[in-house]
């Protein structure tokens, strides 16, 4: 018989976090049925002998465990993984879960009751960063976002507004969805589902409990992405997403990350840029941002203005919890409202 919720874990080299993992997974206080699906990539460590020593644990607790996976000289990646994982599983909801992170107890019962109530979402949940002070922003960002910000703050350098590790949703919506790119290393794969996610008209909830004890690890396979590989992804998905449905908008900020999405930017949307912002005098006295590599001629010459000089609707391109609040303090002397009005990049 199918279990209610299959929890999806690929495991690659993954010795030194497997025991905590794997005994996360057997303390959950979840009274529906329960079943673990492992995909193993190419592990070269000790990774299956812990794996087969907690399937006895497990099962013996009443939950089913299903192992697979590949020994070919090099891993497959998450994506393939994963999308492994799901195959050989059974459940109505898939929880994924990181072979180094931890779940807390309640983590499977709380975003399965969301996830029943919003069966076209994906379920994320609060986080417990370790160590405690690595990434202390991005940990702040994903913990603190608004309901409405984990739909409006989808364009940011930050991801996903709910991160990979806490994803719960229904395995009907997966489907719909999915599966995966499989391109492996190199590829943000989580990136990509999310926005083919939002594209499909998927919302996105958060359980507003620390349920997951996210580790930081940085040789992680999150960590062999290239800025650059992620930044185009971005810039399109600002493009189909937001651009087309402006006739013209400004960009907040004429320093190094509001010039390169200027010069990032497909011909039609530069052309609807009508000024950059900025607090900065010496920008605002230069007057004007030349794009020397254009084609065209005369080469655009876009203005620079005072932020409240300027019309929106802004691209926010000065990063989030790093100006001691000036930014957040300008944006709301404004009166303007997010998603409508302006929009976060950076």
């Amino acid at each position: 018989m199918a279990a209610q919720v299959s929890v999806i874990l690929p495991v690659h080299d993954a010795e030194p976090w497997l025991d905590e993992c794997l005994g996360s997974v057997l303390q959950q206080d979840f009274q529906g049925s329960m079943e673990l699906s492992v995909f193993n990539d190419a592990s070269k460590d000790k990774s299956m002998t812990i794996i087969e020593k907690w399937k006895v644990k497990l099962e013996v607790s009443g939950i089913l465990v299903v192992i697979g996976g590949h020994n070919c000289p090099s891993p497959r990646g998450v994506g393939y993984s994963k999308n492994q994982a799901i195959a050989q599983s059974s459940g109505s909801y898939l929880c994924f879960l990181d072979s180094d992170d931890v779940m807390m107890p309640q983590r499977i019962r709380l975003q399965h009751e969301a996830a029943v109530r919003h069966p076209t979402s994906i379920i994320g949940c609060q986080v417990r960063r370790e160590p405690p002070n690595s990434t202390q922003r991005y940990t702040r960002w994903i913990n603190q976002l608004a309901p409405d910000q984990l739909l409006t703050q989808v364009f940011t350098s930050h991801g996903p507004t709910v991160v990979m590790p806490t994803w719960f949703c229904s395995r009907a919506w997966f489907s719909h969805v999915g599966p995966f790119d499989e391109g492996g290393r190199g590829v943000p794969e989580d990136l990509l589902f999310f926005y083919n996610h939002l594209r499909r008209g998927g919302g996105v909830v958060r359980v507003d409990q620390s349920l997951l004890l996210y580790r930081f690890r940085p040789g992680a396979a999150t960590q062999a992405i290239l800025e650059s590989t992620i930044w185009t992804h971005r810039v399109c998905f600002l493009e189909e997403r937001a651009l087309r449905h402006w006739a013209t908008f400004t960009i907040w900020s004429a320093g190094r990350q509001g010039r390169r999405l200027y010069r990032s930017l497909s011909e039609g949307a530069r052309r609807k840029v009508i000024a950059f912002c900025d607090v900065d005098k010496k920008k605002i006295k230069k007057g004007f941002y030349c794009y020397e590599e254009a084609q065209e001629r005369p080469k655009p010459r876009v203005p620079i203005l005072h932020f409240r000089a300027a019309r929106p609707p802004f691209v926010i391109c000065v990063k989030l919890d790093l100006t001691g609040g000036a930014l957040e303090d300008n944006l709301r002397s404004l009166n303007l409202q997010e998603g409508r009005d302006f929009l976060h990049f950076s």
